[in-house]
């Protein structure tokens, strides 16, 4: 058996993750101070802040740190890095308080995204993956037992610091966080920019 058009998806807990997270929880609550009300994208009940300025000094050492993941998805997946330059392109926050959730969704004209899981307790909430080949919901036959070849639908539990990168095309939700703690997640996008598209 030869696995065609395989979907990969990247969980790896990053080094120094205690010292981040504390970091990062207080720049995402101060931005949640600056703007309660935040945005609405696919967010259900929760705060979803505005973008995050990608210079902030208080970002550095989480995006240093991010940077080594990216590089081995990057690798992984064989993409050139002689005549293309892999940048994050934006990045924000999601926090889901009890009962709160995030709809189905995609993250369009990017490469890569992912879900960083700065605060997740028991219960916080999956995040769910969905098949992202189309020719398979026309027809799916009755499984006796679900697996990595025939499941339509795939979840990764949250755990504060686990990145999860999988590539933005692909499909994905929010359940609802069951617990009476904050999950708190920073999601990003990265793309691949031809370098000569650089110099223009």
């Amino acid at each position: 058996m030869h696995l065609f058009f395989s979907t990969p998806v990247w969980i790896d807990e990053i080094n120094n993750f205690e010292s981040i997270n504390s970091e990062l929880k207080n720049y995402i609550h101060k931005e949640k101070e600056k703007n309660p009300e935040g945005t609405k994208k696919s967010n259900v009940n929760g705060w979803h802040s505005e973008e995050f300025d990608l210079k902030n000094e208080k970002l550095k050492n989480f995006i240093a740190e991010i940077s080594k993941n990216i590089g081995n998805a990057i690798n992984d997946m064989g993409w050139d890095l002689e005549t293309q330059l892999a940048k994050i392109t934006s990045m924000w926050s999601i926090i889901n308080t009890k009962d709160a959730f995030n709809e189905k969704h995609h993250h369009g004209n990017s490469a890569l995204s992912a879900a960083y899981y700065v605060k997740a307790e028991k219960n916080a909430g999956d995040i769910v993956f969905f098949d992202p080949r189309q020719a398979n919901v026309f027809h799916h036959p009755i499984s006796k037992k679900a697996n990595n070849i025939n499941a339509q639908v795939q979840s990764v539990t949250p755990k504060a610091g686990t990145l999860v990168l999988f590539p933005s095309y692909v499909e994905h939700k929010v359940n609802p966080n069951l617990s009476n703690e904050e999950r708190i997640v920073i999601s990003f996008n990265v793309s691949l920019i031809k370098k000569k598209d650089l110099l223009k």
